[in-house]
Parts: structure tokens; C-alpha cells; sequence
């Protein structure tokens, strides 16, 4: 009896330590629903609005930064360099929503009317052809990407407009926009690539290298133009 009971004991160890296939299968289910979230993400729709919302971030800031930059080659003091970035940062950002709108919504007319020709339906309705169109490809947005795009480009040009406007010293307030404008431009081609699932460091290279080109041309262009104008100052 003794020795059946030992026995009994050691079956029941070796029953306890076999593995539970059930819970094996919860959780490679739970692992497969987990990855079917990660790509069930639309990034075609996501690629509309986030189109806009890179390219207004990124014009906004170089924008801005520039034409501060260009009249900083000529006028010395703040207010002057306040007053042209303000400027540039509302015209900018109604240029480029009313801008995105119209292109957007020209794409969203031609897709309608390519998928008119395909399905040789041109007396259908348009709502019932966008259904359509939506089971292919999601639309684009016009109001959705004239929105972020100047909503992207507003803040992409209170960075240089509020870095440096304020500062007295000349030198500092140029530094200063330059530095900080160029570590936003870093932060937006990260973000941007983080968003779309692309190489990060090649993004905000991308962004630093051709911010920098810009604001080197606007500066170096406006001094040239000041300087042979009579208008250039001693700073």
C-alpha cells in the first residue's frame, strides 16, 4: 500500500507539471488579436491628413523662421521681426488651408469621376458612387486635411516667432531662432515618421537639412540684396 500510495503521489506531481494547452492557446490568441490591431491601422487614410499635417508643420516653422531671419538681415530691432513673423504666420496658414482644400478636393473629384468611368455608371448618384469608392479606398477629406494642415503650419511658425522675438540682443535673438528652430525641426520629422512608420533619423535629417537651406538662402539673399541697396547695417 505504501508503495502504491508513493506511486499515486509521483503521478500526481507529473500531472500537475504537464503544461496546460488551453492556456497556451488563450494566450497565442490573445497574441494574434493583438496583432491584428496593430494591423487593422488604415496608414492610406492616416497618409491624407498626416500629408498635411507634416507639410504645414514643416512650412510653418521654415517659413516663419526664414522671414525672420531675412528681415533680421536688415532691421536690428525686435518689434520689426515680431511684426513680419505674425505676418508670414497668418497668411501663411490661411494659404495653405485654402491651398490644400483646393487640391484635395480636386483629387476627391477626380477619383469620383475615374470611378464613374470604371463602372460606365454616369447616371448614378454621387453618394452611391462614394459607397462604392469606399469599399476600394478610403476618400480624401478636404475640410479634414485644409484643417490640419493650418493648424499644423500655426504652430510650426509660433516656434521661431516665439523664441526669438523678444530678445533684445541681436546676435542672441538669431542664435536663438536658429537653435530652436532647428531642435522643432528634428522633433517634426520624428513625430512624423513615427506616425507613418518610416526611418525616424532619415525624417528629421530630412527636416533639419532643409530648414537649414532655406534659412541660409533667405538670410544670405536679403543681406546681398540690402548690402547692394545701400540698406545694409553694422551690426
Amino acid at each position: 500500500m505504501a508503495v502504491g500510495t508513493i506511486c499515486d503521489s509521483e503521478s500526481l506531481n507529473k500531472v500537475i507539471t504537464i503544461p496546460n494547452p488551453t492556456k497556451e492557446m488563450e494566450e497565442k490568441q490573445i497574441k494574434i488579436k493583438e496583432n491584428c490591431k496593430t494591423s487593422d491601422i488604415d496608414y492610406w487614410q492616416r497618409a491624407q491628413w498626416l500629408r498635411a499635417a507634416v507639410l504645414g508643420a514643416n512650412d510653418g516653422l521654415v517659413s516663419v523662421a526664414s522671414l525672420m531671419m531675412g528681415v533680421g538681415a536688415v532691421k536690428t530691432d525686435s518689434a520689426t521681426m515680431l511684426v513680419a513673423g505674425f505676418a508670414g504666420l497668418i497668411a501663411g496658414a490661411c494659404g495653405m488651408a485654402i491651398g490644400e482644400f483646393v487640391s484635395v478636393y480636386t483629387q476627391y473629384e477626380v477619383e469620383i469621376g475615374q470611378m464613374m468611368r470604371d463602372l460606365g455608371t454616369s447616371d448614378r448618384k454621387e453618394k452611391e458612387l462614394e459607397i462604392e469608392l469606399e469599399k476600394r479606398r478610403s476618400l480624401p477629406n478636404p475640410l479634414q486635411a485644409a484643417a490640419a494642415s493650418a493648424f499644423s503650419f500655426s504652430i510650426g511658425g509660433l516656434v521661431p516667432l516665439l523664441s526669438g522675438s523678444f530678445i533684445r540682443v541681436y546676435k542672441i535673438r538669431i542664435i536663438a531662432i536658429m537653435a530652436i528652430a532647428s531642435l522643432a525641426l528634428v522633433v517634426f520629422g520624428g513625430v512624423g515618421a513615427m506616425l507613418g512608420k518610416t526611418p525616424k533619423v532619415k525624417s528629421s535629417i530630412r527636416f533639419l537639412l532643409g530648414g537649414w537651406m532655406a534659412m541660409a538662402i533667405t538670410f544670405g539673399l536679403t543681406k546681398l540684396l540690402a548690402h547692394c541697396s545701400g540698406l545694409d547695417l553694422e551690426i
